[in-house]
């Protein structure tokens, strides 16, 4: 018995370096270039707000988590493919909702019917300068 407990230890190790190497970012960039810029893997919940004609749809928010951070972007995991050209990201910080518009730059699938966009911050935003955003930071 001891000789087949072994065989599944050492599948079990395979797949498991083959799903770490599959989605390990250092071997990523050897594929795809260097990035010009580093990337942090931070995983927090996001209010995602679309905006239209320069005027954020409160009604459409959603919540989704993030993958990861830079200093000018943000990778957003979604769980269904969303137009989401324009939007204003909230995110909680020491008990306030801080808003921030972004605009996307790209859509990509991760499998399982999950995608994660990556979104480019272009400034901060208060709420006074939106009333709708204040119910929301409540």
């Amino acid at each position: 018995m001891q000789l087949f407990s072994r065989r599944k230890n050492l599948d079990l190790q395979s797949f498991m370096m083959k799903l770490i190497n599959n989605n390990n970012e250092g071997l990523q960039t050897m594929l795809e270039g260097p990035r010009v810029e580093g990337r942090v893997r931070l995983t927090v919940v996001a209010l995602i707000i679309p905006v239209e004609g320069k005027q954020p749809k409160t009604e459409q928010a959603f919540a989704a988590v993030t993958r990861e951070f830079s200093t000018r972007g943000v990778s957003i995991v979604l769980n269904e493919p969303r137009g989401l050209d324009d939007v204003i990201l909230g995110f909680r910080v020491d008990r306030e909702l801080q808003f921030v518009r972004a605009k996307a730059k790209h859509l990509n699938p991760m499998g399982a019917g999950f995608y994660h966009i990556g979104m480019q911050m272009t400034e901060m935003l208060s709420p006074a300068e939106y009333p709708e955003l204040e119910a929301l930071a409540l």
